[in-house]
């Protein structure tokens, strides 16, 4: 009897350009030992962060080769001899550090996230990075209070549109900029409360927009000159947080307004946070962010699934503007 299994996976060997440096192949794994369990794939992101793993500019690159992809959940297939948790059936986090975009793996049992139940399943598999982001992002960084006011760039991202929710849910009040208003009445319904495009011109009023308050927080994943904007936009004493820079760009520094508006610039990378954290504080972080997504208080919306065959079709899609929401990975490996 063969007690091995063969699995597709999505792996580059050396940094570049996904097109040309992933390749699909096929890895057999062994049936899982004592304390490990096989998992196979059943939904996994495609994030600008595993572009980033892939071409070799993220702040933390695995050693080569690896299997791309960093978030998704997976079914528990089978237990090793001895092994009892978590059950056969049960959802898991995918494990990171072997990658996720592969049909299965074989990992240590005991260091399985298992998915609370309630939590569809394609919400748990974008659950892990986007989510965290966004509450970590709300919180840590200035004191915040209901009625308060907070500004992002890149509003219909991912992450843009989580950290609208999360403001609607705590009761503060979020502008969303966008390049053009068709993505208006979808943010609204989001929890924004305002939105404006970049060449509107917001920065030179911002009171306009927030009945004379203070904008105390502003997001930037954009760079360049959209974050100049917020700069101009955030009120005295106001922090301007960078967690992304899809455009590459340079921006001038703000000398002026952090000169006589003692504005704060800050960067957040969620990878160094979880790094800084007791398992306590973590454990608290799921426990909050798994609540809200069972209550539907956060839901990311779902562009397209692909299978992993189709890898050059989805990576095209997932990096493609104006796509409307994530693009993932599904597999019914059995």
């Amino acid at each position: 009897m063969d007690n091995t299994y063969l699995v597709e996976a999505l792996r580059y060997e050396r940094h570049g350009l996904p097109a040309e440096v992933l390749e699909s192949v096929k890895l057999k794994l062994a049936a899982p030992g004592p304390g490990e369990a096989l998992v196979a794939l059943r939904a996994g992101a495609i994030h600008y962060s595993d572009l980033g793993l892939i071409n070799g500019s993220y702040g933390n690159l695995k050693p080569l080769p690896a299997i791309a992809g960093r978030e998704g959940v997976g079914e528990v297939m089978a237990l090793g001899p001895g092994t009892s948790e978590p059950a056969v059936g049960t959802l898991v986090r995918m494990p990171e550090e072997a990658g996720v975009w592969r049909e299965a793996v074989v990992t240590e049992a005991s260091e399985l996230f298992p998915i609370p139940a309630g939590v569809p399943v394609e919400q748990a598999a974008l659950a892990f990075i986007n989510p965290p982001t966004a509450w970590r992002m709300l919180h840590d960084f200035t004191e915040l209070k209901r009625g308060d006011w907070l500004i992002q760039n890149a509003g219909t991202s991912a992450v843009g549109v989580l950290v609208a929710q999360l403001a609607r849910h705590l009761g503060l009040n979020c502008v969303s900029v966008v390049r053009d208003t068709a993505t208006t009445a979808q943010l609204l319904e989001n929890g924004a409360a305002k939105v404006v495009t970049e060449d509107s011109g917001y920065e030179k009023k911002p009171g306009a927009l927030t009945g004379g308050a203070p904008i105390k927080l502003a997001l930037n994943a954009v760079g360049g000159e959209s974050v100049g904007r917020l700069c101009r936009a955030v009120g005295t004493d106001g922090v301007v947080v960078t967690y992304g820079g899809v455009t590459a760009e340079l921006m001038r520094f703000p000398t002026r307004f952090l000169i006589f508006n003692n504005i704060s610039l800050r960067g957040f990378w969620l990878d160094g946070w979880m790094r800084t954290q007791s398992p306590a504080e973590i454990n608290l972080l799921w426990k909050k962010l798994f609540n809200l997504l069972r209550e539907g208080v956060l839901e990311q919306p779902v562009a397209a699934r692909y299978k992993l065959t189709d890898w050059r079709v989805a990576l095209e899609h997932a990096f493609r503007a104006g796509r409307g929401g994530k693009v993932i990975f599904t597999s019914e490996w059995k």
